[in-house]
């Protein structure tokens, strides 16, 4: 099949990396499903944008920590495409905080949506995602740069990244790569929160480059894996950072 009949279905794409990733795969001529949890406004937005510059998008509302949600919006897919041959993993959340000042409840969100929202996507994947498909997780740098503060995180991106590797061996035979993207500090506005221009300005320093991520550099590199040109990358962990480590 070519781009033009396939299919793509992005988690958490209302905004930010999700939203530029979205918008990437419809250039290249994938019908784009934009999964949101509860922003209807931003996801109705980007479809809109994506339609307007003539690509194909839907939005679909779901929670990825609830397995029947995610089972319903494949459902949907199903009914609506015929299927899904691309997922992305993107949703996630980040709450940065010592290990000794994290609650439960930043504990338990940061497990719900970062390791068992990708497992519930990944588990409905295996059934879902036709041959030839692409998976891509969402990781990141900070599962190896490991900076204070982002304990919990990275141990649920370090996760993903296991989940990777181990499902690109289950799905041998059936032509499906599993890949993750693992990018570094990003300019959207899940990085600003909370963050002075001192701290923003060595996040920029970090990089050989000198500059903050952009979401398109991010959409790139899933753009690369969902593509033609890799068809044989698998079971690898791209670490999208300008060159961190």
């Amino acid at each position: 099949m070519t781009a033009t009949n396939k299919t793509a279905l992005v988690t958490g794409a209302s905004r930010g990396i999700g939203a530029a990733i979205a918008e990437r795969l419809a250039a290249d001529g994938f019908t784009v499903i934009i999964n949101y949890s509860g922003n209807a406004r931003d996801a109705e937005a980007m479809a809109s944008k994506i339609e307007k510059a003539g690509g194909r998008a839907t939005t679909a509302q779901a929670d990825v920590t609830d397995p029947s949600a995610v089972a319903r919006m494949f459902d949907a897919a199903e009914a609506a495409f015929g299927g899904v041959d691309v997922l992305v993993n993107n949703a996630g959340v980040m709450h940065p905080q010592p290990l000794a000042e994290t609650d439960d409840k930043s504990f338990d969100s940061h497990l719900a949506v970062n390791l068992k929202g990708t497992f519930n996507t990944l588990r409905e994947a295996t059934k879902r995602v036709r041959e030839g498909g692409r998976i891509i997780n969402m990781s990141s740098s900070q599962a190896v740069m490991l900076f204070p503060g982002y304990g919990v995180y990275a141990a649920t991106k370090a996760a993903v990244e296991a989940m990777t590797h181990v499902l690109s061996k289950e799905l041998r035979g059936r032509n499906i790569t599993v890949n993750a993207v693992a990018p570094g500090p990003i300019a959207t506005k899940l990085f600003f929160d909370g963050k002075s221009q001192q701290v923003i300005d060595n996040f920029k320093k970090l990089s050989p480059l000198e500059r903050l991520g952009q979401p398109e550099d991010v959409a790139n590199t899933v753009a690369f894996l969902a593509g033609p040109d890799g068809g044989w990358i698998n079971g690898q962990v791209l670490r999208a950072n300008g060159g961190i480590i």
